[in-house]
């Protein structure tokens, strides 16, 4: 069963066979090192080595146990002071300042003596010994190149005088070339031959051609664009601005990668600085921001704790006391102890907005209409203290999941959970709302969009919209805020609004749903209590929509460093539902206008005119004939 132990068998350990019937280092060296050589030795070393020597007898230690520098031998620390000494030869070396100086460095101690330094193996420093013999004659060539005769100096003068003349030519004539290029630089369109002959190359993509040269379109955006802001001066003769529009458009299109028709909406809302500072906001992402739950924790608490985990963040902004920004994290912010103890939200800027506007307040009924993933809903049960109702609502019920979940993680107890169509939401709760509840105090529609706000997490919303879904969604839209309209309760004490919001910045999903909304309900539009912003508009295009859309927000990447989104809020004044005014033009030729004597005779005259006409018009038929006669034979006679 295996080898046995012998104890008094003792194997020798160290170093392999092979290695110790090799010689070692110092045998090999005495070789063809001379005696006493071994070490780099300095000048004026061989003085000192009794003085060394007496040191380490002085210590009671061997040379070879010496470690270290003690105070016997700190002079070696001491840098040697450097004398020039001029050569014999016609050696050129550089000095400190790296001028040309003549001579030769030769290192001297202070006892002046002075000695070649040797490597370990023997070898003297000088250059003369360690080059090869090639080397040896290519510094005598340039020794010989260095002391140049008089003649040859006269030659290199006469050499530099004439080169100095033709520079001093071509500077006269460089104002020439100057204005040339000027000319150059300044943008021209391209003919029409060049951009069908680019649109050939771009649409043939299986033909074996060049991409588009990137950085040539983008150039080409730049002289464009500062051609347009002072279009009168910088114009070329008989080229009209919508062909330089035309030309930014196509160019832009295929730098940002836009569909034609996206960047036309989009010119239509931005001048055109702005247009290319949206652009490029897009292509960069929104920094990513955390929302504190505070009905776990507080946003210092939560602040430290991060920190420690080595996450880099700062406050979101002054405008709110919950949010947090990350910069830097070494650890995955969705997956830290903090998270999973629902101590913070992953949520971005905008989404915070829409909160903050609707206000709500402690022991209300609050209606999410569409809250998925909720993160909204989370935020109006902290900021109500898990006090009141809040009915989480949304026609996605896979999306309900993810609601659920956060929900339980964050400790929200004042929620329900509902999946039912926001549009048919008044008609199907009707019991729940006007009868048990009375309907909500203040209802959150964040209204499914186009996404154009957006872009820069889906940059599919690039090239996948048109102009059908863009009506497509304000449609929806609309029946979505007269149904979130309908739910809130005009008499109640504290609420009675609603905000309105989306992640779009398209004119026709939010000012034109808006002003439709104004129209239709018994709501004026109030402040949102948001600080900044830039205002909604009051006219777009040929379009006017209600003064008071003045008061909404919109909220942009490229200028808030937050998602594009738009906030507007209403105040419901009355519950009735007006009804649909008629035309003027039609009440006037109404009969109830006019005194019904007059009109009978009137009436019973056109009648019977129209009657003779239509027997005129129309003689009655062969078949129509036929049937009369039957139904005149199958009469009763009279007794």
């Amino acid at each position: 069963m295996g080898r046995k132990l012998d104890p008094t068998r003792k194997e020798k350990r160290g170093p392999g066979r092979k290695a110790r019937k090799q010689r070692g280092a110092e045998v090999e060296l005495a070789r063809f090192l001379p005696p006493g050589k071994l070490g780099l030795v300095w000048p004026g070393a061989a003085s000192r080595r009794p003085k060394e020597k007496h040191a380490v007898k002085a210590a009671g230690q061997t040379p070879r146990g010496r470690s270290g520098f003690s105070d016997g031998n700190s002079k070696w620390l001491a840098p040697a002071k450097a004398k020039k000494i001029p050569s014999k030869g016609n050696n050129v070396e550089l000095s400190s300042d790296g001028e040309v100086e003549e001579g030769s460095w030769e290192m001297e101690e202070e006892d002046g003596s002075s000695e070649e330094m040797v490597d370990d193996y023997g070898a003297s420093s000088s250059e003369e010994e360690e080059l090869l013999p090639i080397e040896k004659a290519a510094l005598k060539q340039k020794s010989d190149r260095g002391g140049l005769s008089e003649d040859d100096s006269e030659e290199e003068e006469a050499v530099e005088e004439a080169s100095r003349q033709k520079m001093g030519q071509k500077e006269e004539e460089s104002p020439d070339l100057q204005l040339n290029l000027d000319i150059d630089e300044q943008f021209k369109l391209p003919t029409n031959e060049q951009i069908e002959r680019e649109d050939i190359l771009f649409i043939l993509v299986f033909l074996p051609a060049e991409p588009p040269d990137l950085h040539i379109i983008h150039q080409r955006i730049k002289g464009n664009m500062e051609v347009l802001q002072d279009f009168v001066v910088k114009r070329e003769e008989g080229r009209t601005r919508q062909e330089y529009l035309a030309l930014l458009r196509r160019d832009m299109a295929a730098y940002y990668s836009y569909s034609d028709f996206l960047l036309m909406k989009l010119m239509d809302i931005f001048p055109l600085p702005e247009l290319i500072s949206f652009l490029e906001a897009n292509e960069v992402p929104r920094p990513v921001t955390i929302r504190t739950n505070t009905l776990k924790t507080r946003r210092r608490d939560l602040a430290q704790a991060l920190i420690n985990r080595g996450v880099n963040l700062d406050p979101l902004g002054k405008w709110s006391k919950t949010g947090l920004v990350i910069y830097d994290s070494s650890v995955p912010i969705g997956a830290t102890p903090e998270y999973l103890a629902g101590h913070y939200m992953l949520q971005g800027a905008s989404s915070l907005l829409p909160v903050m506007a609707l206000a709500p307040q402690e022991n209300e009924r609050i209606l999410d209409m569409c809250c998925a993933p909720g993160g909204k809903t989370s935020y109006i049960a902290q900021l109500m203290k898990n006090t009141g109702m809040i009915l989480a609502n949304d026609s996605n019920a896979e999306r309900l999941h993810s609601v659920v979940g956060n929900l339980h993680r964050l400790g929200v107890t004042n929620a329900v959970v509902s999946n039912c169509d926001g549009r048919q939401f008044p008609k199907v709760c009707s019991c729940l709302l006007w009868g048990v509840l009375g309907g909500f105090d203040r209802v959150l529609l964040d209204a499914p969009c186009s996404g154009t706000g957006v872009i820069s997490k889906d940059p599919a919303v690039k090239t996948n919209k048109d102009e059908k879904d863009i009506l497509r969604c304000a449609h929806l839209q609309k029946e979505l805020i007269l149904s979130a309209i309908d739910s809130v309760n005009a008499a109640s004490e504290t609420g009675g609004y609603i905000v309105y919001c989306t992640c779009s910045i398209m004119v026709e999903e939010n000012e034109w749903v808006v002003d439709y909304a104004l129209k239709k309900r018994n709501v004026r539009l109030v402040a949102t209590g948001l600080d900044f912003g830039k205002e909604g508009f009051t006219r777009f295009k040929d379009r006017r929509f209600h003064p008071s859309l003045k008061s909404t927000r919109r909220f942009y990447p490229h200028t808030h460093n937050m998602d594009g989104f738009f906030v507007a809020k209403f105040k419901k004044f009355s519950n009735a539902i007006p009804q649909a005014q008629k035309e003027p033009a039609v009440e006037a030729a109404t009969p109830s206008a006019v005194p019904d004597t007059v009109m009978e005779p009137q009436l019973k005259k056109k009648k019977l005119e129209g009657s003779k006409v239509d027997k005129e018009q129309k003689p009655p038929q062969p078949a129509l004939k036929k049937r009369r006669s039957l139904q005149a034979q199958r009469r009763p006679l009279k007794a």
